[in-house]
């Protein structure tokens, strides 16, 4: 699914996808969005795919909407409200963003598509297209509030003020700092981790955790017993014995 603006890297389990347009900080124009989306239902439908990794090129994450795009006439579509959008709904699989530098308007709703955010000093995330009277068609005002709470997300909304990677970090929005230039390596490594403990179980965990939104607590621990069904059929006694031959034993463990 390459194509000069977006770049997809495989290796082994892990999947790596790049916005590929640093000229303009990884603007989407609609062109890349719609490869961006193309990018993604591949990955989630490869069955060797097991988690992905989301950056940018040249040490920003994603600016947003291409606004020379929109200004010159050329509409942009919603990115998580169409049914082609490339935000529209979270993947099957893991999926982590490797954030530098810029990851504003748009950016912020394709960082918080991501299911962990790992940051260096030089994330900004924003909602920087306040200021051009753009508003968000990516999912962020759904998804900013869950994810760090109504006020803080308002707060952003509202005032389109710059977060930098720490405050991120204290609020919730990024999960991990690392060394700079180092995120899309240890975005990596992550990836490969995750994709090495047994799959089913990893999968309807994380499933659970997004449906329960939608439920009332009853309903919502009613579909995390009915997800783990199939993990404990064929993972859980298999782990079990792996325990109980002694893997695990003082915090060591292979995978």
């Amino acid at each position: 699914m390459d194509s000069p603006k977006i770049l997809v890297d495989r290796s082994g389990p892990v999947t790596t996808i790049v916005i590929n347009r640093p000229q303009a900080k990884n603007a989407l124009d609609n062109e890349a969005a719609h490869a961006l989306a193309a990018a993604l239902r591949a990955f989630d439908a490869d069955p060797e795919a097991q988690v992905a990794v989301l950056t940018g090129a040249g040490g920003a994450f994603c600016a947003g909407a291409d606004l020379k795009e929109l200004g010159s006439g050329v509409d942009y579509f919603p990115w998580a409200g169409s049914d082609d959008g490339p935000l529209r709904a979270p993947l099957t699989k893991p999926v982590i963003g490797a954030v530098e530098g810029h990851a504003c308007a748009g950016g912020l709703g394709v960082a918080l598509f991501c299911d962990i955010r790992i940051v260096d000093e030089t994330a900004i995330f924003g909602v920087f297209s306040r200021r051009w009277g753009v508003p968000m068609s990516d999912g962020t005002t759904v998804r900013l509030p869950r994810l760090i709470g109504l006020g803080r997300a308002l707060d952003m909304l509202l005032t389109g003020r710059a977060v930098g990677a720490d405050e991120a970090i204290a609020i919730g929005l990024a999960t991990r700092k690392v060394a700079r230039g180092r995120t899309r390596a240890e975005a990596e490594k992550l990836a490969a981790q995750i994709a090495g403990f047994p799959p089913i179980a990893m999968t309807s965990d994380r499933q659970s955790t997004y449906e329960s939104f939608d439920r009332a607590q009853a309903a919502a621990i009613r579909r995390e017993m009915e997800l783990s069904l199939a993990a404990r059929r064929q993972e859980s006694q298999k782990g079990a014995a792996r325990f109980a031959q002694g893997e695990g034993r003082h915090g060591q463990f292979d995978k």
